[in-house]
């Protein structure tokens, strides 16, 4: 789901910024616990409106069965910490049976988040394009058209282009085309419906240009499915004239030759970063896609990652799955050398392997073929910061929320892991704190930073749920697993897991 945009509450002499995740008296920080902070916001949002048990216990515990007690313990220490209210009261009422109310006056502080500055370059989004055939089954077929144009408009070095996540946040969502160009910094916004039915597909697409509002091109196709990805590489086409004035093209992209191995990797595609449940499903329909396809590129490159996942999602890697993995990811390319989602994953998965120098030439040739592949520089960061290149690594996963504003949850754990390692362990609590990221395995790195931090009681508790998810982790099978090139930065991050009592 997308963020909302953040704000910020005034009550007596407390602030509260769900976001930040802070509460301030008198602008000095209260501590207040994770789950405090989550209930203080849904009854501070609401205020005078009776918030049931149910809806509170979801809103600290979220996908979480708890006792009701836990509700009423965390109840008790909010009433202790915020006092009495200005009539002597309480902040916080019980209604008997029922649930909770905030009786306090409230005062939004609303933060409209800065806009981001446009880039040097002609910036687009492509929004989903909307199925407007009356079988829901067609729905991945839209979204593949999507994510496809994003691709083929991403490798044009000349445009700047927004990541699928981000694109994909606005599904389904009647907003005002400027809103959205706001919000993600971007010029111009591609919009379009697409239909297929027997054999053909009709797709309308119009360019927009969200500052002056004006219709730049609009166009429509009647072909045969056949013809799909030709019609493609004409939208593509059509924008890059529209927004550079040329038509420039990037070397051809390896097609699939079968439609049901292209909507089986569509499918994939939005399973994989899920549950071990959902992975295995995407692996199901990748291995058929690549027995009905053996020539197509990115669903190997897709199969490499879901092996990848598996170990990942099982608490740490296994021999045979990562050579796998490596094994799948170097036929991707072989198959489409132009594929910067293929050498990325295969750079990687070879940093993993320590094959470094490989590692590091697959890297430069994926950012040459696709400055806009976010995933490319989020990965990069993760691999420059285990080297030691802390500086270089906060940079690129800084780019890599630029491109994706709205990213998958592991952009979190790669910028904390960034922050701890640049030794700043409040940002890093912050960055790990997020909804986006707090349930994944990312709570190792939070439980390190607040150890740091001298938090000991709150890093317990993070390695306690880390624990649950992961009961086999151990400190040294991941030193030994992750791709560490500088003993300094390992033994920065082992200090870090020691003191919030991580298993050896």
């Amino acid at each position: 789901m997308r963020p909302m945009q953040g704000s910020r509450f005034a009550f007596g002499p407390f602030v509260l910024d769900p976001d930040a995740g802070t509460l301030l008296r008198d602008k000095e920080p209260v501590a207040v616990g994770y789950r405090g902070l989550k209930l203080l916001a849904a009854l501070v949002s609401r205020p005078g409106e009776i918030l049931g048990k149910a809806e509170l216990m979801d809103a600290a515990w979220p996908d979480t069965a708890v006792e009701e007690g836990n509700l009423t313990v965390q109840i008790a220490l909010l009433r202790k910490l915020l006092g009495p209210a200005a009539d002597g009261g309480q902040w916080i009422a019980t209604v008997t049976r029922v649930g909770y109310r905030f009786t306090g006056a409230i005062e939004p502080l609303g933060v409209k988040r800065k806009p981001l500055p446009l880039p040097g370059k002609p910036s687009i989004a492509v929004l989903p394009f909307v199925n407007v055939s009356n079988d829901p089954e067609q729905e991945s077929f839209a979204d593949g058209l999507t994510e496809d144009l994003i691709t083929d408009l991403s490798r044009i070095s000349g445009l700047f282009v927004i990541a699928r996540n981000s694109a994909f946040a606005y599904k389904g969502k009647a907003m005002d085309v400027r809103a959205i160009a706001e919000d993600l910094g971007v010029r111009y916004l591609l919009e379009g419906s697409a239909r297929r039915a027997e054999g053909r597909v009709r797709i309308n697409a119009q360019l927009v240009d969200a500052v002056s509002g004006d219709h730049l091109w609009a166009e429509r196709f009647d072909r045969s499915l056949d013809d799909i990805f030709a019609v493609q590489d004409e939208v593509t086409g059509k924008i890059v004239e529209a927004l550079t004035g040329r038509l420039s093209a990037p070397p051809p992209r390896n097609r699939p030759r079968n439609i049901e191995a292209y909507d089986l990797c569509v499918r994939a595609r939005k399973l994989m970063d899920d549950s071990p449940q959902t992975a295995q499903e995407a692996h199901l329909m990748l291995t058929r896609a690549v027995s009905l396809d053996p020539e197509y590129a990115e669903a190997y490159r897709w199969l490499a990652m879901n092996h990848w996942m598996g170990w990942v999602h099982s608490g740490g890697p296994t021999e045979s799955s990562r050579s796998v993995a490596l094994e799948l990811a170097r036929k991707a390319v072989a198959i489409d050398p132009n594929d910067a989602g293929c050498r990325w994953i295969l750079a990687y998965l070879l940093a993993y392997d320590r094959s470094f120098d490989e590692a590091d030439a697959e890297f430069v040739r994926a950012i040459e073929l696709d400055p806009n592949e976010a995933d490319a520089w989020a990965a990069l960061s993760d691999i420059a910061v285990l080297a030691g290149r802390v500086g270089e690594g906060t940079e690129h996963i800084r780019k890599a929320f630029r491109l994706n504003p709205f990213p998958a949850s592991w952009y979190y754990l790669t910028l904390g892991q960034a922050q701890y390692a640049a030794g700043e362990y409040a940002a890093a609590v912050e960055t790990l704190r997020r909804d986006e990221t707090y349930r994944t395995s990312s709570r190792r790195f939070l439980a390190a930073s607040l150890a740091q931090l001298g938090r000991l009681e709150e890093a317990r508790a993070e390695v306690e749920l880390f624990l649950v998810g992961n009961p086999h982790f151990t400190t040294r099978h991941w030193a030994a697993t992750e791709p560490f090139r500088d003993a300094a930065t390992l033994a920065h991050f082992v200090d870090g897991y020691r003191k919030a009592g991580l298993p050896e």
